[in-house]
């Protein structure tokens, strides 16, 4: 995940103080951990946050996206670690491709303050199952009423969430409690564009950081579990 901020030091101010990031040059680091990147705009790359997928091949990876009907936006180029591309699938949802060298990606996940379940949402999921199926050869499973991306070890690696007008890749990035997250960009000079609400095992608020960019924060949702025995049928005592 990378944040391009025309303003990249203040950008790193507020991301420091709300999630505890550290700013390392191009990369924000958690305990000395790099959990997210960090650029400057430029026309190639504009603001916002942009979810990368990892690659042994990139050119071929690529070839298998345009193939399969999207468009590449820029790339392959060299990147500090590594190198990367960027394509923007059918629907118009934006993804990068990062080909490792040095530096693989995230050091850090499942723990406040690193990058939560990277998940697509569109307004077209069939069109989103046949692209990324053919691109990355994704298989969708449909479990409580959405979506799930496998990969051919069957292991979950995405989500899909049906959206409205149009389509993008979720940036979200796990809290310990979704409502002091909330509050806490607001006091640093961002704003909430939807309130907390529960989506099965999560909370999740989309939030807007001062500059313009838009992210997700998540926190999972603990119920209780009772359980209760019936003696009503057994036999008395005598």
């Amino acid at each position: 995940m990378e944040l391009a901020s025309t303003d990249p030091a203040r950008a790193a101010e507020f991301y420091g103080e709300l999630f505890g990031w550290e700013s390392a040059g191009d990369r924000f680091k958690l305990g000395g951990r790099a959990v997210a990147g960090l650029s400057r705009s430029v026309l190639e790359r504009p603001d916002g946050w942009l979810t990368h997928l990892s690659t042994p091949d990139i050119e071929e990876t690529l070839e298998q996206a345009l193939l399969s009907g999207g468009h590449c936006l820029s790339g392959p180029s060299e990147a500090h670690g590594g190198r990367r591309a960027v394509v923007v699938d059918p629907a118009g949802a934006v993804i990068g491709l990062w080909q490792g060298t040095d530096f693989a990606g995230a050091q850090a996940r499942d723990e406040p303050g690193t990058m939560s379940w990277p998940e697509l949402i569109t307004d077209d999921p069939d069109s989103a199952a046949r692209f990324y199926g053919s691109a990355f050869g994704w298989l969708l499973r449909h479990e409580f009423g959405t979506g799930e991306w496998l990969n051919h070890g069957h292991d979950a690696i995405a989500g899909l969430a049906a959206g409205y007008r149009g389509a993008w890749w979720r940036a979200a990035f796990q809290v310990a409690d979704i409502q002091e997250a909330a509050d806490h960009c607001e006091r640093l000079g961002g704003a909430v564009i939807s309130e907390p609400a529960e989506a099965g095992l999560s909370a999740f608020a989309e939030l807007r950081d001062p500059f313009g960019a838009r992210f997700t924060v998540a926190a999972p949702v603990h119920h209780p579990v009772e359980l209760t025995v019936s003696l009503g049928n057994l036999p008395a005592w005598e």
